[in-house]
Order: structure tokens, then C-alpha cells, then sequence
């Protein structure tokens, strides 16, 4: 006689990973053994420091949350077909988060000890788990796990440590600007050479040949001490003999170099001897740079730079330093923080570059703006410029000498972004536009304006410009443009009513069935479009939400989710949902942004996995609740949707 209730199961999960690769022996032995869960809303599956179940859950119907009790945070969403509680297959350990049933659920327990021989002999189901226990748990794999599922009951921790490393044959970047002295050079004059040339060594040279080298650490160790005078030649303090290679030295020689010899500076000379020129010199600070693993080192190296193509090339580092960032599953919220900072770090060193390239200084203060992505802090991949220049008030008859002056920056500045990795955008939405490189009234006349006759362009013009951030200049400018937008924003509140209306335009995800709605003509044709169907949708209800209750400052999107959930308890659970939506469709753009090498924002369908098209889908009912909140709120009737 057959078992219903299996057979049910069993028909159940073949649908989902990752038992969908499982032989119908192995699904049925599973389905026989499942244990049926019922829980009712907000009931715990099992909390922090409990030990360990006999079973790992798979969601049948409503949701789960996994949570971190200690921050309130909710990390994950598990609704129909997503798997958790994982941790029994990894580690002999209690619980490191607490599951709560987010609605009434309906859960099947599989059985750890008939699961275990079945996945063993399966790799898809072990890899499949592995990348789902690191999602769920936020964390990076432990060393002792990495490359692992089950547990190795007997075997040496050095054993299950072992890793196999490939040489690093990347070739070390060094430069080629050598600045020099004699060893007749006084102490002094060699100090005032450095501190002009903003270096932190200097080669001294006899006979044309590399013969010591100093560096700052010598002039604390021996003139500041008072072991040598400033009227000293050089030769006294420099330290000798130089190491020196060849050219074509790698990273990882040169790492082993100075560890070897406790130095912080390699000579690159023609034969790699002191009996040739010196062709460059290599310091640890190139070395971790070439690395790219030190966002502390990286904001030095943009800031020592007075080369823009030498920005554009630590750019690269700090794309290796993202997708490193992605692979070790660390929180999105941390990554973009890391991420804005760097950027952020370049854009000032392309604008302090420009104004050095003009002929006089800035005639007034002036603000440097950053728009729309990165002035909300997400822009992680490599987009297009989005930029504004504020500069102080005039009087009327200087005001057309000060406007070309910094148009005229602003070019140069556009210019250095777009060598850096950023494109010109295709809307000419720059501060080499005279429309967006204006005065400090001239701004102010022109928000009012857009506040005060919100049509559709005026509304998307402010939508814009109401995500910005100061990347370089006179704060004090941006705090007066924000005071004055929130002051105009209050005397016209139909505005929010117009701005609550365009960020209803903003097509579905899913039609009929749950289904992907895709592009349907034009280059992108049969493409789900993940930015203007999933993140402009929250990020527009953010914008609009936060602008109706007066917050300044914040300009994030998950960080103004978070600041709405506090401002109303009763919105809370949609409000952090949101946030957290937010934060996995932004992580998935970049994923797919570093894997095609371009922006993201197209998404190939039949490329994605079962499982990483439930998880987009996840998002999508945070995106259908958080618009029907917008339309009651502002009582908006014209939606189109």
C-alpha cells in the first residue's frame, strides 16, 4: 500500500535544491523519514544556544526568520522551499541564531543521520549546502570547515587545515620616479627634498649606483634623537647596503624579502645587484596595494597619488577588495560602508588634482556633490557620474567670471572621474553642465521651483537630487540646501503626494504566477530588469518616506528603512523587511555585475539557479507591500500599476 503522506512530500521537494539533483531511491528513503512541524506565528523553531536538532528544515508553507536576538536584527527571510538550521551538518555546536516562525508554517525536519550518506555521495548537494549554510549564517567558513560539510571525527586539526596554495606570480608594481641625493647631501637638504616631494625615502646615489637609502624612520632614529646633527651628511644616517632585484620581481618575492631582511624598501636595479642603475623602488606600501586586501592602505595610496591614471588603477584593487568582500559572505551594510569610503576617497583626489591643474585657486568656497547612487552609498560597481557643484553667493556682477571658473573645474574634474572607471552620464547630469554647476541662491531658486511645480520631470529631477552626499568642499553649503529643501518641502505638501506618485511608476517584478516580468523589446530584450523593477522601487518609497517625516542626514536607503522602523513601531516588521530587501538585491546586482563584468542591472533569467531565483523572489513582497503602504498614504489615485 503507498504512503500518501511521502508521496506528497517527496513531490514537495524535488522541486526545490537540493534535492532536486536527488535519484527517486534517495528522495522517497527521505520523504518516508520527514518530520511534519507545525508552527503558529512568532513561535520559536530554536534560539541561540540551543543544542543542536536531529533534523535541518525545509520551509512547505509561510515563513521563517532567522534572527541575532542581541541586535533585534533579522539576518534572513525562509519562505516556500528555502532550507535552514544547518548547522548539525557542519559542526558539533549549539545554535549561532534564533528561528522564528514570521507567519504560520508548515515545516518538514529531514532526518540529519539519513541525509548525511546521501549528500556524501552527491557533490552538487554538498556544494549547494555549503554556500546555504553561509548565507543563512552571515558568516564566513571557519578555516577548520572550509572545503568541508560533515565533520571529520578523528582526523588532526592540521590535517583538516590543509590548503593548497598557489604561488602568487603576479608581478610587483613599483615606481619608477626615483628621487635621489649624493651622500655629500646634508641631512637637512635631504628632509627638505622629501618634504617637498611629499615622499616618505630618498635613494642616495654614488658614482650613478644605489648605495643606501633613508626614510623617515631614520630621521626619528637618528637626528631627532640627537645622534646626529642636521648639518650631517646623509651618508651618516642612510642605511647601507641597499637590497635590490631584478624587475621582474612578484608580489610574493618581494613580501618574502622584507620579512626576511626587516625592511620596508626593495631597489629595482637592471641585473637585480647594487652593480647597475636603479630603475625604481619598491616599498611595502606598493606591496599591499598590488594586494589589494587593506582598504586602510588603499585610502593612502589615492591620497599620496598626483596622477589620475594612477587612481584609476587602485580602482582595480578596490574592486578585488569587493569581490573578496562578496566571497566571504560579509554583511552588505559593512561592504558598502568600506566601498563609499574608497570611493569617495577618489573622487576628492580627482577633485584636489583638478584645482591644482587650474591656473588660480577657487575664488569662494565651493561643495562638491555626489548624486543618486553614490550619494546614497551604494554604488558599488563602477556606473555612471551623477555630480553637482554648490558653490558661496557673489555679488551679481561677479557672479558670470565665478560660474566659468568653475565650469571650467568642473570639466577637468568630469573629466578625471570618467579616466577613473566612471562614465559620462548619458543625461548630461554633471557639473560640467551649466544647469548643475550653480550658486548657492541659484540652487535654492531652482529646488523651490522643482518643489513648488512638481510635474514629471521636476519630480525626477528632485528625486535625484534629494540622494546626495558631500564627496569634497564646504559642508556648510550642503547643510544650507538641505535646511532650505525641508523648510519648501513643508510649505508645499502636495509635492510629497507627486513624489509618492513617481515612485509608483516603477513596473512589477512579477506578473501572472509569480513570474519574472522581462524585458519585452530593444537591447535588453527577454532581461529581467533588476534595477528599475525591484531597487528603484524601494529605494523611490524610501526617499519619499523619510522626506514626509523631516529626517536630514540620511541618505542610505536600508539606513532609512531602519530610521523609519523606529519613528513607527506599527510599520516596523515591513520597514526592516524592506531594508533587508534592499540590502540582498543591491549584494545580487554586484554578484552579477563582477560575474558579466558590467553593471547588473540586467539579468539574464535562464542563467540563474532555483535557488537564487527564490531569493530575488523573496524580495518581492516587501516591494508589493511597501507601495500599497505609499498609495494610502499620500492618498495617491493615479498609480498606474
Amino acid at each position: 500500500m503507498k504512503n500518501l503522506i511521502s508521496e506528497r512530500v517527496a513531490d514537495f521537494i524535488k522541486n526545490y535544491p537540493p534535492f532536486n539533483v536527488l535519484d527517486s531511491k534517495s528522495l522517497f528513503q527521505l520523504a518516508e523519514q520527514v518530520l511534519i512541524v507545525y508552527k503558529e506565528k512568532n513561535s520559536v523553531i530554536f534560539t541561540v544556544d540551543e543544542p543542536q536538532h536531529s533534523h535541518f528544515y525545509l520551509v512547505h508553507k509561510g515563513a521563517v526568520t532567522l534572527n541575532n536576538p542581541s541586535t533585534s536584527n533579522i539576518l534572513d527571510y525562509c519562505d516556500e522551499g528555502d532550507i535552514f538550521g544547518l548547522r548539525p551538518l557542519f559542526a558539533n555546536e549549539n545554535y549561532k541564531l534564533e528561528a522564528r516562525a514570521h507567519e504560520e508554517c508548515i515545516l518538514y525536519g529531514i532526518p540529519i543521520d539519513i541525509f548525511k550518506p546521501i549528500a556524501k555521495r552527491n557533490e552538487q548537494v554538498t556544494i549547494f549546502l555549503m554556500e546555504s549554510f553561509a548565507s543563512n549564517t552571515r558568516n564566513p567558513y571557519a578555516k577548520s570547515q572550509k572545503g568541508q560539510l560533515f565533520d571529520h571525527e578523528g582526523e588532526k586539526e592540521e590535517e583538516i587545515n590543509k590548503e593548497v596554495v598557489l604561488p602568487d606570480l603576479q608581478l610587483a608594481s613599483y615606481s619608477k620616479k626615483l628621487v635621489t641625493c649624493s651622500t655629500r647631501t646634508t641631512i637637512k637638504k635631504a628632509a627638505d627634498i622629501m618634504s617637498k616631494k611629499k615622499i616618505g625615502s630618498i635613494l642616495v646615489i654614488s658614482k650613478d649606483l644605489p648605495v643606501g637609502i633613508i626614510t623617515d624612520k631614520d630621521f626619528r632614529n637618528k637626528v631627532i634623537s640627537g645622534e646626529q646633527p642636521i648639518t650631517a651628511s646623509v651618508k651618516s644616517i642612510m642605511t647601507t647596503p641597499v637590497i635590490t632585484y631584478p624587475k621582474n620581481l612578484t608580489i610574493t618575492q618581494a613580501q618574502m624579502a622584507m620579512m626576511k631582511s626587516n625592511i620596508s624598501y626593495l631597489i629595482i636595479t637592471e641585473d637585480g645587484t647594487p652593480n647597475t642603475s636603479a630603475l625604481g623602488i619598491l616599498s611595502k606600501h606598493d606591496v599591499m596595494v598590488s594586494l589589494g586586501d587593506n582598504p586602510a592602505v588603499l585610502v593612502k595610496a589615492i591620497k599620496r597619488t598626483s596622477r589620475i591614471k594612477k587612481i584609476k588603477q587602485i580602482r582595480k584593487s578596490v574592486m578585488v577588495l569587493l569581490s573578496g568582500y562578496l566571497e566571504q559572505n560579509i554583511p552588505l551594510g559593512l561592504i558598502a560602508k568600506i566601498i563609499s569610503e574608497l570611493n569617495d576617497t577618489c573622487i576628492k583626489q580627482v577633485v584636489e588634482i583638478s584645482i591644482a591643474k587650474m591656473d588660480t585657486p577657487p575664488p569662494v568656497k565651493f561643495a562638491w556633490l555626489a548624486l543618486g547612487s553614490q550619494g546614497r552609498s551604494e554604488q558599488l560597481l563602477h556606473t555612471d557620474q551623477d555630480n553637482a557643484l554648490v558653490f558661496e553667493d557673489v555679488p551679481e556682477e561677479d557672479l558670470p567670471k565665478t560660474t566659468t571658473y568653475f565650469l571650467e573645474l568642473s570639466k577637468l574634474i568630469t573629466k578625471g572621474l570618467h579616466t577613473i572607471g566612471y562614465e559620462y552620464c548619458p543625461a548630461d547630469m554633471m557639473a560640467s553642465n551649466p544647469k548643475w554647476c550653480l550658486s548657492l541662491e541659484e540652487w535654492k531658486n531652482k529646488l523651490s521651483y522643482w518643489i513648488g511645480n512638481p510635474g514629471p520631470n521636476e519630480v525626477l529631477m528632485s528625486s535625484i537630487f534629494f540622494d546626495y552626499s558631500l564627496a569634497f568642499g564646504e559642508r556648510s553649503l550642503l547643510d544650507n540646501m538641505s535646511d532650505h529643501i525641508f523648510r519648501t518641502v513643508q510649505n508645499y505638501p502636495i509635492f510629497l503626494v507627486h513624489l509618492a506618485n513617481g515612485a509608483l511608476q516603477s513596473p512589477s517584478p512579477t506578473g501572472f504566477f509569480r513570474q519574472f516580468v522581462v524585458e519585452q523589446d530593444g537591447q535588453h530584450k527577454d532581461f529581467f530588469d533588476l534595477k528599475s523593477r525591484a531597487l528603484r522601487p524601494l529605494i523611490d518609497a524610501a526617499r519619499v518616506l523619510i522626506l514626509s517625516h523631516s529626517v536630514k542626514a540620511i541618505s542610505n536607503t536600508w539606513e532609512r528603512y531602519e530610521k523609519l522602523a523606529e519613528l513607527e513601531p506599527n510599520n516596523q516588521e515591513l520597514y526592516l523587511a524592506c531594508s533587508y530587501a534592499t540590502k540582498a538585491l543591491l549584494k545580487f546586482r554586484t554578484r552579477q555585475g563582477l560575474a558579466n563584468h558590467d553593471s547588473g542591472r540586467f539579468i539574464k533569467l535562464d542563467q540563474l539557479s532555483k535557488q537564487e531565483k527564490m531569493k530575488l523572489k523573496r524580495t518581492f513582497k516587501a516591494i508589493k507591500e511597501i507601495q500599497e503602504l505609499i498609495t494610502l498614504r499620500f492618498k495617491v489615485t493615479n498609480f498606474l500599476g
